[in-house]
């Protein structure tokens, strides 16, 4: 393969698969990050320190990214707090800001998001905001200091595959940079899709976590993330509306 680094916030990775691990059981944990491939992966905060269960920062090798996120923040003040928090536990400078108080569809609140990731960001974390893949609100995360913009593809946990293609398309167009299409993603095929789309890489978790083998599943996102990625690199081919055009000519018939 090429050499493609995914680079954010001055770090370079060579996997384009990030993994959620907000719905494994610990032990499987490390088995399905192996096969994913993934460098990176997120954690809620509260996910290290579970004496009844364990540490899942006991069970993430130490070579990978640790990407926390400020689940359960309902407001700026608190993805902040949850943020310093996690990087006084150890996690590191990466943060997910995720800032949602909607309790039905879950939908994040860019507002709320832009002001953490300002403050965040001037305090030296690399911050990549969750966000509804809004033109504008991207914009303005750039002009705060994100280091990449994270959008859903549907519904976060609903498998529903890339919803929001049109407006991720406008966010990969137009924001320089790196597009991390999050939530919703069901399948492998959704995720090849992002990438076909010229996303910079895609994140899972309900999709590898409720699969029937979660681990089969985790290599079959690996593969699919890495397919899309070589299939935008080579250049899609053309698609014609209405016509047909022969891949051969459709002249020398037998009868001719």
């Amino acid at each position: 393969m090429i050499n493609d680094p995914l680079i954010i916030g001055g770090r370079e990775f060579s996997s384009r698969f990030l993994l959620g691990t907000g719905k494994f059981s610990l032990p499987k944990t490390a088995e399905v990050i192996e096969a994913a491939g993934t460098q990176i992966v997120t954690l809620a905060l509260r996910r290290a320190n579970m004496a009844f269960e364990g540490n899942i920062l006991d069970f993430i090798p130490d070579t990978v990214t640790l990407l926390p996120n400020t689940s359960g923040a309902r407001n700026a003040k608190e993805a902040v707090r949850i943020a310093r928090l996690a990087r006084e536990a150890g996690c590191g400078d990466f943060v997910k800001i995720e800032v949602i108080h909607d309790s039905k569809y879950l939908m994040p609140d860019n507002y709320e998001t832009i002001k953490a990731t300002e403050i965040l960001a001037k305090e030296g974390f690399i911050v990549m905001p969750y966000i509804s893949p809004d033109l504008i609100a991207a914009r303005e995360l750039a002009n705060v200091g994100a280091a990449a913009v994270m959008p859903l593809a549907a519904p976060i946990g609903s498998n529903k595959g890339l919803l929001t293609r049109e407006f991720v398309k406008m966010l990969v167009d137009e924001i320089d940079l790196p597009v991390v299409v999050d939530a919703g993603i069901g399948a492998p095929s959704h995720a090849c899709e992002a990438m076909e789309l010229g996303a910079d890489a895609v994140l899972a978790n309900t999709a590898v976590a409720t699969a029937g083998d979660v681990v089969a599943m985790a290599r079959a996102f690996r593969m699919a993330v890495e397919a899309g990625r070589q299939a935008y690199l080579a250049g899609l081919g053309r698609v014609l509306d209405f016509t047909g055009d022969a891949s051969s000519p459709l002249t020398g018939f037998l009868e001719d």
